[in-house]
């Protein structure tokens, strides 16, 4: 069973970047979509981008799309979130996520078997 740890979170100033890491443990990643999901305080944890592993293709949502890639590294087993143009708004623990691929991108979290721990964003104004 794949285990998923992220890293990277912290304090950034609106407009700033940051960049999260997955890194996957147990397995390597095989023919998985990985997303990351985040949570505000008080609302629900929602999708924002994904990658699938084996193509490396793409689907980002349209609050992210241009500000926020998603990649991969096969030799690290790892998948990143680069930040930028970040809002206050979009203060939240985020969650890298993984399932199996199937023919459709998945964006509801219980469709996402694999789950990290979180980390936090915090974007000050």
């Amino acid at each position: 069973q794949v285990q998923l740890v992220e890293s990277g979170g912290g304090l950034v100033q609106a407009g700033g970047s940051l960049r999260l890491s997955c890194a996957a443990s147990g397995r390597t990643f095989n023919n998985e979509d990985v997303a990351w999901f985040r949570q505000a305080p008080g609302k629900g944890r929602d999708f924002i981008i994904a990658i699938n592993w084996n193509d490396g293709s793409t689907y980002a949502t349209a609050p992210v799309k241009g500000r926020f890639t998603i990649s991969r590294d096969n030799a690290k087993n790892s998948v990143y979130l680069q930040m930028n143009s970040l809002k206050p708004e979009e203060t939240a623990v985020y969650y890298c996520a993984a399932r199996s691929r199937t023919s459709s991108w998945w964006t509801r979290p219980k469709r996402y078997d694999i789950w990290g721990q979180g980390t936090q964003v915090t974007v000050s104004s």
